[in-house]
């Protein structure tokens, strides 16, 4: 079987697995969010900050949701990271945004943080902050063993089907996951552009 056979089937087997009903309750959950005028602060490092900034995009634009991925502002990430350090770039951001109770953190991470291995502390230090203010914490992890698998009120797990392609598929389906709840008919607030055109299209 080829490399691309191989993944591709992975791809349909980790699809069939993630528990769709978490899917329905941050979807809903996000609902509540939005008719309380709360925040949803997206944080993720690497192509997990790529992906946050895409998600606040459609978050923004799709779902009225007031939404912020303190990596895009990248003059104040890099000015905390040289002044103040990388651990504490995102808790800093939930301080000086006075987040509270009425707004959420939404996690995009392959294994969600954790401090004894010294990897993405600063999501560790974010949720930290996050609980200490009563922000629901919602994720779209690739591991259960992670910070925010475990203190989350909400969060997918990407089933491990192959410990080869974890981050692969771990970044892949956070996009797959929150376009599912973004386009989530409780949810979606706006027409996209293609599916606006098609409907334009039928009713002519």
């Amino acid at each position: 079987m080829s490399h691309s056979r191989r993944y591709l089937d992975q791809v349909a087997k980790i699809a069939n697995e993630i528990d769709h009903e978490v899917l329905e309750r941050i979807a809903l959950g996000l609902v509540n969010l939005r008719k309380c005028d709360g925040r949803l602060f997206i944080l993720g490092v690497g192509g997990s900050a790529a992906n946050a900034s895409h998600m606040v995009n459609d978050f923004r634009k799709i779902a009225r949701i007031e939404a912020y991925a303190p990596t895009d502002n990248v003059s104040e990430l890099t000015a905390r990271t040289n002044d103040e350090g990388w651990d504490t770039v995102f808790s800093e951001w939930l301080k000086v945004s006075r987040a509270g109770e009425g707004d959420a953190v939404f996690v995009l991470s392959v294994g969600g943080g954790d401090v004894d291995r010294n990897v993405s502390v600063n999501i560790v230090r974010a949720l930290e902050e996050a609980q200490r203010r009563r922000l629901r914490i919602y994720g779209i992890v690739g591991r259960s063993d992670g910070h925010t698998a475990r203190v989350a009120d909400e969060v997918v797990i990407v089933p491990t089907v192959d410990p080869a392609h974890v981050t692969a598929h771990a970044e892949s389906f956070q996009a797959v996951v929150w376009h599912c709840i973004v386009f989530h008919p409780e949810l979606i607030a706006t027409t996209a552009k293609w599916e606006g055109l098609q409907r334009s299209e039928e009713s002519r």
